[in-house]
Formats: C-alpha cells, sequence, structure tokens
C-alpha cells in the first residue's frame, strides 16, 4: 500500500492531497464539469437562498453562483479542509458575499440535529458526488428533510454514482472510464494511487449505490410530484425533481 493510501480521509474526499482533487476528480469522473452543469442548468435562475449537500472543493458551488446571479449559497461539508479549500476558491472568484461554508455532517442535518444552524426556506437544494456515502433509508431520510426544507415549486438536483443495468453495461462503463482517464493523458491506475483510505464518518461510509429506479421512488416516497434525470452517462446520473406550488 502506498503512503497515499494509508492516508485517512472522509467519505467523499476521495485523495489524499487536497492539491489532487481538481484535476483528479476530473480524471477518474468522465464529464464531471458537464455533470455539474446540468445541475445548475435544472436550479432557478433567480433562486434567493439554494443548500448544497457536501460542497467538497467548491466547484458545484461556483456554478451555481455564476447561473444563479442573486443567489446565496449555504454549503454543508463535514471535512473541515473541504469547507476551507471551497472558501478559499470562492473568495477568489470573488462571490464570497454570496456563499457560506458550514463544518457540518448533513447526515445530522437529516435526522434532525444542528437545525438551529440552517433554519431556513430554500429554492432549491443540489448535491454531487455526496449521497451515495449514505445508507438507503438515510437517503430516504435525508429526501424528506429536503423536501420540507424547500419553498413552494422548489427543487433537488443531486448528482451521484448508480448501479448500472446490467453487469454487461458495467463492463462497458468501465472501459468508457480507462478510456477517458487514458484521454486526459493519465491512467485510472495512476489516478487511485493518489487516492486515500476512507473511513466510516457519522451517517457516512464506503459507497452505498442504489439503481435510478430505487432513487427515483425514495424522492417519490419523499415527496417530489415530479421527478427526472436531466442527464445520465452510464453509472453516472443528475436526478431530482420539483415540488408544487
Amino acid at each position: 500500500m502506498s503512503d497515499r493510501l494509508s492516508v485517512e480521509i472522509f467519505p467523499g474526499e476521495v485523495f489524499a492531497s487536497t492539491d489532487d482533487f481538481d484535476s483528479g476528480i476530473r480524471q477518474l469522473i468522465p464529464h464531471y464539469d458537464e455533470m455539474l452543469a446540468a445541475i445548475a442548468l435544472c436550479l432557478p435562475a433567480q433562486a434567493a437562498c439554494i443548500l448544497e449537500l457536501g460542497c467538497g472543493t467548491g466547484e458545484l458551488s461556483l456554478q451555481i453562483l455564476q447561473t444563479c446571479p442573486t443567489a446565496k449559497v449555504i454549503a454543508l461539508d463535514y471535512s473541515p479542509r473541504m469547507v476551507e479549500y471551497s472558501r478559499r476558491k470562492i473568495e477568489a472568484a470573488g462571490y464570497s458575499d454570496r456563499w457560506r461554508g458550514l463544518a457540518m455532517d448533513f447526515g445530522d442535518w437529516a435526522v434532525g440535529n444542528r437545525v438551529d444552524e440552517i433554519n431556513e426556506s430554500f429554492d432549491a437544494c443540489a448535491s454531487s458526488l455526496a449521497i451515495h456515502h449514505l445508507s438507503d433509508d438515510m437517503k430516504l431520510r435525508l429526501f424528506k428533510k429536503i423536501r420540507e426544507s424547500l419553498k413552494p415549486s422548489g427543487c433537488f438536483w443531486n448528482a451521484d454514482p448508480i448501479v448500472l443495468e446490467s453487469p454487461q453495461l458495467s463492463e462497458v462503463y468501465q472501459k468508457a472510464r480507462e478510456q477517458w482517464a487514458i484521454a486526459q493523458g493519465t491512467t485510472l491506475a495512476e489516478v487511485r494511487a493518489k487516492l486515500g483510505k476512507s473511513n466510516t464518518y457519522g451517517y457516512s461510509s464506503q459507497d452505498q449505490l442504489a439503481t435510478l429506479e430505487e432513487h427515483l421512488q425514495m424522492l417519490k416516497t419523499a415527496g417530489f410530484e415530479s421527478v427526472a434525470i436531466p442527464w445520465k452517462y452510464f453509472g453516472l446520473a443528475v436526478f431530482g425533481g420539483f415540488i408544487s406550488s
């Protein structure tokens, strides 16, 4: 095991060194920027306040702030280093007056803890590459909490890895990921050598993937009347829905 793989990280941090994240995630995840852009486009352009769950290094926050020019973003991540990294990036881009980062576990928020720190209603909620670390029971609890926190006509969009429809398609996706990494000038093996060792933290653990059908059913159960899949690439998808006015 390499030194990097022995470094313990929060679930979702992926890389041992934060310096590797922005380049490494684009090598590891095909069409990463396109996926984030799809989320941002689905958000109401005139939104006043948007909740982001699992802000990582701030890439989705930037997409949201650029696409929704009047929006204030409240971003949660249980990794203090990710919140700080995001804060520096947001400040450098000139959006610090519209962004607030909180180091907290959104699983805690889902079960009703620390609600005094996020006690407002939101026009929309967004998340990328974070919720799949929750069990299905916790996913449903989180979706219900999001639903309760949205204003009328609000929406929620999530980008996450999913269980593919067949083993054959999983093999095709693996080939596509290898080809993608090569096109970025590296290999999946080289990228994975930069990964850290992820342990359970709070309500999050290793990947706990569900199918798209299971996700959409959970959203419907949580109270989202209109659910959709605006973007999909093999084992990656952007999915979510709207609530009524």
